[in-house]
């Protein structure tokens, strides 16, 4: 018997940290449904700093500027740091030095869709960014987390030595904003339901089964206005 299929659109950045702890919650509940359903998933780009320059920012300096002084960053960076820890990642802001424009890493991100490794990159990227303190701004550093997971060397170098793939990311963050979605993380299930935010695996299950639901009983029914039954 095939088991019905659900199609996970993420909108993230590489740089959220409520982005990285979405993804975790979202594994736990497909992990948990894996069972009853097949699951695909795909990442769209989002740019939290798409003015950040090439070379990023002092990450401590930028982020204490965002949040408004040193205690409200250090009120932020406690809680998430927490919270990803109940997750099991261990997330370092004190080795994290540099915060980079994340424009390249979206490019090889989509790229990678086409190896089949889109979802290892991903993970590879928030990993290096949140948990090594590896300087994404610099290309010889995306490269090599690449690489590990899973790309090919020359694909990668090629690929970041152009421009290729800047319009398409460029394009997709105009359309993701058409939408109405200005916040990340944000996730779309089978184009029916919307979450928005890092929400608990328990509300990634409830989606699941409503579609489920939907699916089996939503062509069952007739209506004035259908025209056949």
């Amino acid at each position: 018997m095939l088991k019905p299929r659900i199609k996970i659109d993420v909108v993230s950045d590489v740089v959220c940290p409520w982005c990285y702890i979405g993804k975790r919650r979202l594994e736990r509940a497909v992990d948990l449904a894996k069972d009853k359903y097949e699951f695909e998933l795909e990442y769209h780009p989002f740019e939290l700093n798409p003015d950040m320059p090439v070379a990023g920012k002092d990450q401590k300096k930028y982020l204490t500027n965002k949040f408004g002084g040193t205690e409200r960053y250090q009120q932020i960076i406690n809680r998430v740091t927490a919270v990803a820890l109940e997750e099991g990642l261990h997330f370092d802001f004190e080795k994290q030095k540099i915060s980079p424009n994340t424009r390249d890493a979206h490019r090889v991100i989509q790229f990678a869709k086409q190896a089949g490794k889109q979802v290892d990159v991903k993970e590879a990227f928030m990993k290096a960014y949140f948990i090594e303190g590896v300087d994404l701004s610099k290309k010889e550093n995306l490269i090599d987390v690449s690489v590990k997971a899973g790309l090919l060397i020359e694909e990668v170098e090629k690929l970041l030595s152009t421009k290729e793939g800047m319009f398409e990311v460029t394009l997709a963050e105009k359309e993701l904003q058409k939408l109405g979605i200005t916040g990340v993380p944000f996730f779309i299930i089978n184009n029916q339901y919307g979450i928005s935010g890092a929400q608990p695996s328990e509300a990634f299950m409830q989606a699941f089964e409503d579609i489920d639901a939907k699916t089996q009983f939503g062509d069952e029914v007739c209506d004035v206005k259908d025209k056949n039954c």
